[in-house]
């Protein structure tokens, strides 16, 4: 019942503005970062790891090698720069190596010059980008009793969590004293500057907060951002219960309980590193510390939800930023990486996860609707949107316009038809009636709430009320929005004006107006049950879409994103009663909110799952996993179809594709067992860059320490669950290997394309050992030029019954 909230933390692609004239800047110097040195400075070891290996940041070479890139970094700053007139934020030592600075742009021109500085980067801004999908997903019958039921589901599996902190005392993160200690996990413990106790309680491992560039902006108000891990806003606690929030929870709201609430892996464990702040978002600064700190802690699991706002304007490509090769190196050091896909949707090129490495996830509808209905005296019934229960059975009640009710004329100039301030209504004429209000366009900007409606019915001892839209903007969508007394939402105008048009016939007015009598009546009809339905999923109207970009003139890349699709819209979980940001949930300990960011950690929670039953798999056999088994079906057995507008700017639905859902749907169970993946590791991503045209190798050395010795001959040939060629020339073969990680079998291997694009792949069958590798082939072939995509699949069908799918995606081009 109100507009959409679509979360997604967004990256800016400018700095924040600030009264002072020093800015803060990311800096990278020449030398490895803990993870990629290999030796070579006299009296310091090599650190570097392997791909997929996990960083003994406890070790004295580590610890040695750190304080020395650190003090190379003090030494910079103080030749440069005399005491005092700068203020270093953060070192970076184990993912990248460089600082953040906060200096003056004349300051940072001559860091640009100094011997041994890399790149200098003006930090961008950022700000904000379950009850039923456990069951949704088959989880508690299909995947949890494999790994000992829902008491064990992410048994000792951490996942970090870089957005706006938590709060800790929620239900949903209680530890019920039988979480124990965890030696893996190296983090710590933030105390509350205003209780004194600690945030950790085993459930949550771990809880820290990053500020130090919203400080030096300027920006940072302690007693609304707090300078701790507690949650200000409400979303970092919603990620984090949708991932790993305990099971079994009830979601009571306004006295009812509208389900139980379950994390994905609800024994897994959360760990906090808070740089998202409510009012003003955050800084870059803040977030690659945050996640430094988080692989330097041993996290498994990475969830981020936030990305760039549109391709990054300071580098060439899309790929290659100090955000994306910290991202990078944390993949490197073993962490599964988890972003949301972006909100832009359903316009093509609206991804806003670019690289490889990283799991890129778009939201989609699940199978449950809230709707409700009034019933008016004329017997008509109105369809509409109310999660509230209904009004009395068998009795109709008096219908009265806000507009009809004021105690005073000088009221209109508060816009009363909102039902915002019930001061200005008179108690006499509404007690005992449904108040009816309309929906006007401050609902949509957030200086009316639907909440604050049902507070003022409630106060003048309204029965219920009606909100009715009169004029909706192109696409607008409605949510439901849980309050305790009977409401709903008329969102379709056409029957908006037959309740207003029953409304005023009904009432008689004297010459000047004024309301004689009130003769309208209706009722509201039960809204709190859900409505599960076989066309879910769907790809939701937000969610941001393909094809992906590889630079600021959005030239398309070899890399199709988004990644796999999960649930997004209508997710109950757990929220911060600190929170502001969301006007219908002040103050409440659950909210019910939309977006990519609530997508994300339901791959991070189900990756966690993956994680437990196949600990040593790297993080591109993860991805590969979830990928590969993941469906294009929905309920009912048809192709996934996406949300998108219609000529009308109405909202309709179209065939989906692969740049709407990636690989498709994810299916957890298939996904703990999926036959074959298909692997790749910090050398194969490095291959990735080092052919995609239109990369500098000078630049991939600036951000990733390592020269270009190993190609890929094309950028389509990197070995993931997905094959795109954005400009098809021809005839071009690409190849892909899969591993084995069950028993033998024989996989028969078979391909379909739409005509434009002709497919062919060899061998036509393989058998493969436990353990066992074999690369096969797949040629397309330019067939005629539609001047669009064609779209099909790699199926690799096997004799024990597992199924391997690869989307293809493929545009052709004269030679």
């Amino acid at each position: 019942m109100g507009k959409i909230r679509i979360d997604f933390v967004i990256l800016m692609l400018f700095a924040f503005p600030i009264i002072t004239t020093a800015e803060i800047y990311i800096v990278t110097v020449e030398g490895d970062p803990v993870i990629s040195y290999t030796g070579g400075i006299d009296g310091f070891s090599a650190t570097a790891v392997e791909s997929d290996e996990e960083l003994d940041v406890t070790s004295d070479l580590v610890t040695s090698y750190r304080h020395h890139l650190e003090q190379k970094h003090d030494m910079l700053l103080g030749t440069l720069f005399a005491h005092g007139t700068y203020k270093k934020l953060y070192s970076y030592q184990h993912l990248i190596n460089g600082f953040s600075v906060h200096i003056s742009p004349e300051q940072a021109e001559a860091l640009k010059q100094a011997p041994g500085v890399k790149s200098v980067h003006r930090d961008w801004k950022v700000r904000r980008l379950t009850t039923h999908t456990p069951q949704f997903l088959g989880l508690p019958t299909g995947v949890w009793p494999t790994g000992g039921g829902f008491d064990r589901a992410g048994e000792d599996i951490v996942i970090g969590f870089v957005d706006s902190g938590i709060f800790p005392r929620h239900p949903s993160f209680g530890s019920h004293n039988t979480f124990g200690p965890l030696p893996k996990y190296r983090g710590k413990c933030e105390v509350d500057p205003d209780t004194k106790r600690e945030f950790c309680n085993g459930k949550i491992i771990g809880a820290q907060h990053f500020a130090e560039a919203a400080i030096a902006a300027g920006v940072f108000n302690p007693s609304i951002d707090f300078a701790s891990p507690l949650d200000g806003d409400g979303h970092g606690s919603h990620t984090a219960a949708i991932a790993a929030g305990n099971n079994g929870i009830p979601v009571n709201m306004h006295g009812y309980e509208v389900g139980k609430a379950s994390g994905m892996a609800p024994r897994a464990r959360i760990a906090v590193y808070k740089a998202l702040y409510r009012l003003f978002g955050g800084f870059v600064s803040d977030v690659v510390a945050a996640i430094e700190q988080a692989v330097h802690d041993g996290v498994d699991i990475l969830n981020l939800s936030v990305g760039p706002n549109g391709p990054p304007a300071t580098t060439k490509t899309t790929f290659l930023n100090p955000f994306d090769a910290v991202l990078l190196s944390a993949v490197k050091a073993g962490v599964f990486v988890v972003q949301a896909a972006g909100n832009g949707g359903p316009f093509p090129k609206t991804v806003l996860s670019y690289s490889p490495w990283i799991a890129s996830v778009a939201a989609a509808v699940d199978d449950r609707t809230y709707k409700n209905h009034l019933t008016l005296g004329n017997k008509k019934i109105l369809p509409g949107i109310g999660l509230s229960p209904a009004t009395h059975a068998d009795r109709t009640f008096t219908l009265v316009a806000a507009n009809d009710v004021l105690l005073d004329s000088s009221a209109f100039k508060y816009s009363p038809s909102d039902c915002q301030k019930p001061e200005v209504l008179n108690k006499n004429l509404v007690e005992g009636n449904i108040l009816l209000c309309g929906y006007s366009f401050n609902f949509v900007v957030g200086t009316a709430s639907i909440k604050k409606v049902s507070e003022t019915a409630k106060s003048l001892g309204a029965i219920g009320f009606v909100l009715a839209v009169e004029n909706s903007s192109p696409g607008t969508k409605y949510d439901p929005v849980p309050v305790g007394l009977p409401g709903i939402l008329i969102a379709d105008v056409t029957k908006s004006m037959e309740l207003i048009n029953y409304y005023n016939i009904s009432t008689s007015r004297d010459w000047t107006g004024r309301v004689k009598s009130f003769k309208a009546v209706g009722s509201i009809g039960d809204g709190m049950r859900p409505i599960l339905h076989k066309s879910a999923p769907q790809v939701a109207l937000f969610s941001g879409r393909g094809p992906n970009i590889k630079d600021y003139s959005f030239q398309e890349a070899d890399l199709l994103k988004p990644d796999i699709l999960a649930p997004g819209s209508l997710i109950w979980a757990a929220w911060s009663p600190n929170g502001t940001d969301e006007a219908n949930y002040m103050g409440a300990g659950f909210a019910m909110i939309s977006g990519t960011s609530m997508a994300a950690p339901h791959i991070a929670g189900i990756a966690a799952l993956v994680k437990q039953k196949h600990f040593h798999w790297s993080p591109a056999a993860i991805k590969s996993a979830l990928m590969t088994t993941s469906t294009t079906l929905d309920r009912a057995g048809r192709p996934l179809q996406a949300q998108q507008y219609s000529g009308s700017e109405t909202v309709s639905l179209v065939p989906a594709t692969p740049f709407d859902y990636g690989s498709g749907h994810v299916n957890p169970r298939a996904a703990l067992d999926p036959g074959l993946i298909l692997d790749a590791g910090y050398q194969d991503y490095l291959g990735f860059l080092c052919t995609t045209p239109g990369i500098d190798s000078h630049e991939i050395q600036n951000y990733t320490n390592s020269q270009c010795n190993f190609t890929l001959g094309h950028p389509s040939n990197l070995n993931s669950p997905s094959i795109t060629i954005s400009h098809l020339v021809g005839t071009r073969t690409v190849t892909r290997t899969v591993t084995n990680v069950a028993e033998e079998e024989t996989y028969v291997i078979t391909a379909r394309m739409e005509p434009a694009v002709a497919i062919d792949t060899n061998p036509s069958a393989m058998t493969l050992r436990p353990g066992a590798s074999r690369k096969f082939s797949v040629t397309l072939t330019v067939r005629s030029l539609t001047g669009t995509y064609s779209f099909g699949e790699v199926l690799l069908k096997g004799s024990r019954g597992h199924k391997v799918r690869i989307p293809v995606v493929a545009m052709g081009y004269e030679r």
